[in-house]
């Protein structure tokens, strides 16, 4: 077990053991813990109570956090013709066709999120088994696969995050930077797990949201409240 540093153990002694924190106070501390000198990211997990396995209890969807991530994504598009130029004048870091699909599958995926035109999904279907791991096929649930290419850039350019609950049972969040102020990102938490709530599905039993935890990049987790789902912004 790699050892942690002066800076880690100081943060974890800040927080009290078993608490559960409500989430303005979480993101404050996280903050406050966070052991590195950068502009950390901040972020979420939540963990659920489905069963992934079964497809009626997949939660899927999408958030426009309303600060943002405090990341510019850098955003690929395949597309032809004049969406490919809509795609490129809204600002899309990568925009192609067959040029992309090759590279890609090729095994390159320097980029944060990828959108389609519903005309390129039967090549860009290939792609499978690179790009659904990584969470980066367009689909059209989470609005990456449309004609209007320079609506989803702009979306996801401005904050949009799209999520999946994983074979665990778990979903991650990034919801800022520590750069943000509390209200920021307690707003931006608040929006997600306004989300997460509306997609419960029908079928899952007993309690949904388990647990909650916050953290920075190399910080401590913070337990988050799971039964506090009506965020206040300021404490």
């Amino acid at each position: 077990m790699a050892k942690r540093s002066k800076a880690y153990e100081a943060a974890v002694a800040k927080i009290e053991e078993g608490k559960q924190y409500a989430p303005v106070d979480a993101v404050k501390l996280a903050k406050d813990t966070n052991p590195s000198k950068f502009d950390a990211t901040v972020e979420v997990a939540f963990r659920l109570g489905v069963d992934p396995r079964k497809a009626d209890q997949m939660v899927r969807g999408t958030v426009i956090l309303p600060h943002g991530t405090g990341k510019t994504a850098r955003v690929l598009v395949f597309a032809t013709g004049d969406r490919a130029e809509a795609a490129i004048a809204a600002g899309a870091d990568f925009v192609g066709s067959d040029d992309l699909i090759e590279k890609i599958a090729g095994g390159w995926t320097d980029f944060d999120a990828a959108v389609a035109t519903p005309d390129l999904m039967g090549k860009v279907g290939r792609l499978g088994k690179v790009l659904g791991p990584r969470n980066l096929m367009p689909n059209p649930k989470t609005g990456t696969v449309t004609v209007d290419v320079a609506k989803a850039v702009n979306e996801i350019k401005g904050g949009k995050i799209d999520f999946r609950v994983d074979k665990h049972s778990n979903l991650h969040f990034i919801i800022g930077k520590v750069s943000f102020d509390a209200k920021q990102l307690a707003e931006n938490y608040a929006a997600a797990l306004d989300e997460v709530l509306r997609l419960k599905p029908s079928t899952s039993k007993g309690r949904y949201l388990q647990k909650a935890t916050v953290t920075t990049t190399f910080g401590p987790g913070i337990s988050v409240d799971p039964n506090v789902t009506k965020v206040l912004t300021e404490a």
